[in-house]
């Protein structure tokens, strides 16, 4: 299964079955993937292929 590298809190499945990653997992990457996530802290716009604003800092 995909999620053999994962931890519980980096990703859910959606009632579709799909797997979301969590903006803690996007985090523990370190960079965005450009690909409109649901829960990205870059805050990139999948329709301008911009980022809309800074990113996050890292939380503690």
């Amino acid at each position: 299964m995909f999620t053999k590298n994962l931890d519980p809190e980096d990703f859910y499945y959606s009632p579709e079955g799909y797997i979301v990653f969590t903006e803690k997992y996007h985090l523990k990457r370190g960079h965005c993937c450009k690909s409109g996530c649901k829960h990205c802290p870059y805050h990139y716009n999948k329709k301008t292929g911009l980022f809309d604003r800074q990113p996050n800092p890292p939380k503690s």
